[in-house]
C-alpha cells in the first residue's frame, strides 16, 4: 500500500534516493574480554542480519579494518556474510580501511568486490602461534614447577617447561591444516583472479596497490566515490551498528553476563588490549 501511495506522490515528495546499508567490523577478531566485546560472529551477527534484510536496497558495503585474530570466527564471519548475501540476494561490496591481514582478508573475500585505499595493508594468508619460555627465569628465582595431569600430552608446550620436538611438530601439522582451509576459502572467492605469484600464500602482505596487481583485491576506491558510481550521486549510505547496552558498549548476540567482578574485567580488558595492540603493531599501525 505505502509503494502505491508513493507512486502516485508528485517526484518531490517521493524518497527515491536508494539506501547502501553499511556496516563497519573492526578490531583484532576474537580477541574478547569481559570489558571488551571485540570482533567476533557474536557482535557482528546483529548489524550485518539488519543490514541484509533491508528489502530495497540493492547491495550491502563493508567496512574492514582488521589486523586479523581467531581463524575459526574470521571463517563464521565470512559464512554468514556469504550465507546472507545468498539468502536475500544481495551485492557484497567491501571497503579495506588501514589493513584486511590474515583472519581480516578471510572476511573480506566473503565481497563480491573488494576495494582499498593504495596504501592499505592486505594479506598475510598464514597462520602463527606465539609464546614465551620462561624454563631459565624459573630457575633463576628458584621456583619449583610442579604440574599433575591425567593424559601424557595435556601440557604440550608448556611456557614453564623445556620445548619437545614432537610438540612442536604436532603444532606445526595442526597449523599447516589451518593454512589449507585459509588457501582453499580465498581460491574459492578469487582463482580467477588471483596471481601466480609464489608469495602469495606466505604470509606475506602488500599494499593496497600491490594487492590489486596481484588479484587479492579488485580496485583502488573509497566507499563514497563507488557508492556514487554505481548507484548515482543522491546514494544514501546507511550505517547498521549494533545497539548499545550497559556502558556504551555494542551489544553482542548470544553472550550472556558470567557475573565478572570488575577487578577480573579490568585485568583481563588489559591483557586482551595489549595483545590486540600488538597484531597492529605487526603492520605498522
Amino acid at each position: 500500500m505505502l509503494s502505491k501511495i508513493r507512486s502516485i506522490l508528485p517526484k518531490r515528495f517521493r524518497n527515491d534516493k536508494p539506501i547502501i546499508p553499511v556496516v563497519r567490523l573492526q578490531g583484532a577478531i576474537g580477541m574478547q574480554s569481559p570489558m571488551r566485546s571485540g570482533l567476533s560472529l557474536a557482535s557482528a551477527a546483529l548489524p550485518l542480519e539488519k543490514a541484509f534484510s533491508i528489502k530495497k536496497a540493492p547491495a550491502v558495503a563493508l567496512i574492514i579494518n582488521s589486523p586479523g585474530g581467531s581463524p575459526v570466527q574470521s571463517r563464521l564471519i565470512f559464512k554468514r556474510i556469504r550465507d546472507l548475501a545468498e539468502e536475500n540476494e544481495k551485492e557484497v561490496l567491501v571497503f579495506v580501511e588501514d589493513v584486511a591481514a590474515s583472519g581480516g582478508y578471510m572476511i573480506a573475500v566473503a565481497g563480491d568486490e573488494v576495494f582499498v585505499d593504495p596504501s592499505s595493508i592486505v594479506g598475510s594468508i598464514g597462520v602463527v602461534a606465539a609464546g614465551f619460555g620462561f624454563t631459565e627465569l624459573i630457575k633463576k628465582i628458584g621456583v619449583d614447577r610442579r604440574v599433575y595431569t591425567a593424559g601424557e600430552k595435556k601440557v604440550t608446550l608448556d611456557p614453564f617447561q623445556p620445548e619437545v620436538p614432537d610438540d612442536i611438530a604436532y603444532l606445526k601439522g595442526l597449523q599447516l591444516e589451518l593454512h589449507e582451509t585459509f588457501i582453499d576459502l580465498v581460491k574459492s572467492r578469487r582463482a580467477d583472479v588471483l596471481s601466480e605469484d609464489p608469495d602469495l600464500f606466505t604470509g606475506k602482505f602488500w599494499t593496497g596497490r600491490k594487492a590489486v596487481e596481484l588479484g587479492l583485491v579488485d580496485a583502488i576506491g573509497d566507499l563514497r566515490g563507488v557508492l556514487r558510481e554505481r548507484f548515482g550521486e543522491k546514494v544514501e549510505p546507511k550505517l547498521i551498528s549494533a545497539p548499545r547496552g550497559l556502558f556504551g558498549r555494542r551489544a553482542a548476540a548470544g553472550i550472556g553476563s558470567k557475573g565478572h567482578r570488575l577487578t577480573e574485567g579490568l585485568g583481563e580488558d588489559l591483557i586482551s588490549a595489549v595483545e590486540e595492540r600488538a597484531l597492529w603493531m605487526r603492520y605498522g599501525l
